[in-house]
């Protein structure tokens, strides 16, 4: 097992054993079997534990913690832009005329964790209507595939969208000095960057 020191004192493991990752792997074998019986449950450890062996994720740092208040909050709004943006794609999907323009912007996120990176990218997938179709960890940038676009506002509403996840998931579940840091970055870029 190879050991990499991230900090003095905490050890991130990479290869080996991941209980975590292997009991999520079983767990979706069973679901994508739909039966529960010894001969799947133990072929999804088997597989599971080839997986984790073969292809070891690299470890990712939580040093936040989850405040339930901004997680209730992260939620609702989620929940509010899937209702919204499913009747806005709805509405661009049977709109008489012409097909609706589609654009590519780039987000420049204020966050630097691959943690807070990946949440953000996953919460603007699952909301129809735009889909991150790269991101790149080491400068923190999105690109995304923008839906039903008519002029310069509505890129800019879409960014602005993408940067309001971004303050939500950070007062979700960040650190009081990871909340800082953001809260320094975003004083350093302005309310949003391009």
């Amino acid at each position: 097992m190879t050991e990499i020191v991230s900090r003095p004192g905490r050890h991130l493991r990479r290869g080996g054993f991941q209980p975590r990752t292997t009991t999520a792997i079983v767990i979706t074998w069973l679901l994508m079997w739909g039966d529960l019986s010894w001969a799947n449950l133990i072929n999804g450890f088997l597989i599971a534990i080839a997986v984790t062996l073969v292809f070891p994720l690299p470890s990712i740092e939580f040093d936040g913690r989850p405040h339930p208040w901004g997680v209730l909050k992260l939620a609702a709004h989620f929940v509010a832009d899937l209702v919204v943006s499913s009747v806005q794609v709805s509405m661009a999907a049977f709109r008489i005329g012409p097909p609706p323009r589609n654009a590519i912007i780039e987000v420049r996120l204020h966050c630097r964790s691959d943690f807070y990176l990946t949440i953000i990218a996953e919460l603007v997938c699952l909301v129809p209507g735009s889909v991150v179709i790269e991101a790149r960890r080491r400068s923190s940038v999105l690109y995304i595939h923008v839906l039903d676009v008519r002029s310069e506002d509505d890129l800019e509403r879409a960014r602005a969208g993408v940067f309001a996840v971004e303050g939500r998931v950070m007062h979700a579940l960040a650190s009081k000095q990871e909340l800082a840091a953001y809260a320094t970055s975003i004083a350093a870029s302005g309310s949003s960057r391009s």
